[in-house]
């Protein structure tokens, strides 16, 4: 196994797919042969009821982790999707902005937890809240790269110049290495002009070395998580799979210096 890839999956505006980029994604590269761990970095906890499990119920989360009640690998919980683990994330996760306000290096807290378990896998995915808060802070901290969704509407481009410019920061300050991993265009209708404009406007503002996958809006995709289950188990020949299958590829091809 090479060197295991953390991966932030970031935008601070919600609804644009960042969660179905991260459930589906994971079950992708998993098919691929690829062993992968999820972190629900999410109060809302939508990654883990979207991978099979009952976020209410579970006792050792994310927050724990963070607090330093637990070790990272102690919260560790298996999927409903073969090779996908997760540290789970429920509404306890909202209290750790404040509780992590007076500690130590608290930027680097996720990468330390990290430290300790990242080997076991090949990627590590982190779903991030939708804000430019301390929890994304770390995510960004820990992360090698940030593949940010861009959902296909009106103002799309509008908070991704503010993402920009946190990376920037963090890259300045915490973590120098950090660099966009790509653009994954969300709900993308091929009949509307707009569709089209987006891609195009998001583009020209990206450096062309990064990829860009698109993702079609699609029923089956919207359906899947309400059963709690990844698009390649709820409707495995669905366009929005196939979509997913192909942004696996472009992560794992993806030219490493």
């Amino acid at each position: 196994m090479g060197k295991t890839r953390i991966i932030a999956v970031a935008n601070q505006k919600g609804g644009v797919g960042k969660t179905t980029t991260v459930v589906n994604l994971s079950a992708c590269l998993a098919e691929q042969g690829k062993r992968v761990l999820v972190v629900d970095a999410d109060a809302q906890g939508n990654t883990t009821s979207g991978l099979g499990l009952e976020k209410n119920q579970i006792q050792k989360t994310l927050y724990n982790v963070l607090l330093g009640e637990i070790t990272a690998e102690s919260a560790i919980q298996e999927t409903i999707a073969d090779e996908v683990d997760i540290i789970p994330a429920n509404m306890d996760l909202s209290g750790a902005e404040i509780e992590l306000i007076d500690m130590e290096n608290r930027e680097y807290i996720l990468k330390n937890c990290l430290e300790e378990v990242k080997d076991g896998y090949d990627f590590v995915l982190i779903d991030c809240p939708p804000s430019l808060g301390l929890v994304t802070l770390t995510a960004l901290t820990a992360a090698d790269t940030v593949l940010v969704p861009v959902q296909c509407e009106y103002f799309a481009l509008e908070g991704m110049e503010q993402l920009f410019h946190t990376i920037g920061l963090v890259r300045d300050r915490l973590n120098p290495g950090l660099e966009i991993e790509g653009v994954v265009f969300t709900m993308f209708d091929s009949r509307t002009n707009l569709s089209l404009q987006v891609v195009e406007e998001v583009k020209k503002v990206l450096k062309t070395s990064m990829y860009s996958a698109i993702v079609p809006r699609n029923v089956r995709l919207g359906e899947a998580p309400s059963y709690g289950l990844p698009i390649t188990i709820y409707d495995p020949k669905s366009k929005g799979a196939e979509s997913y299958r192909a942004l696996a590829e472009l992560v794992i091809n993806k030219e490493w210096k």
